[in-house]
């Protein structure tokens, strides 16, 4: 089991930054892919940015060049860094992690943590 929390969500004007963070209970070098999705109010989650234990990051097209992911294997803590938000960006995001073992999947979710861009 794999508890995930993530932090630094909040009220921010569209341009404006935002640093999320994932504090995960296992050493993130045994998790397979952690990653950021988020959900706005009447639509489905979606994948924002994921980052694997070799470091490899993929993107969504609507964040790319804006949201950078990253991870400190020594924190067990996945980041993601978030500059010049738009309105578009608002949701509650979602720290994932998904470790396989043998022919297992197991995936695990955070709380969520709101981010509102807004004037």
């Amino acid at each position: 089991q794999v508890q995930l929390v993530e932090s630094g969500g909040g009220l921010v004007q569209p341009g404006g930054s935002l640093r999320l963070s994932c504090a995960a209970s296992e050493t993130i070098g045994n998790i397979n892919l952690m990653g950021w999705y988020r959900q706005a109010p009447g639509k489905q989650r979606e994948l924002v940015a994921t980052i694997d234990t070799g470091g490899a990051t993929n993107d969504a097209d609507s964040v790319k060049g804006r949201f950078t992911i990253s991870r400190d294997n020594a924190k067990n803590t996945v980041h993601l860094q978030m500059n010049s938000l738009k309105p578009e960006d608002t949701a509650v995001y979602y720290c994932n992690a998904i470790v396989r073992i043998g022919v297992r999947t197991y995936r695990y979710w955070g709380q969520g943590t709101q981010v509102t861009v807004s004037s």
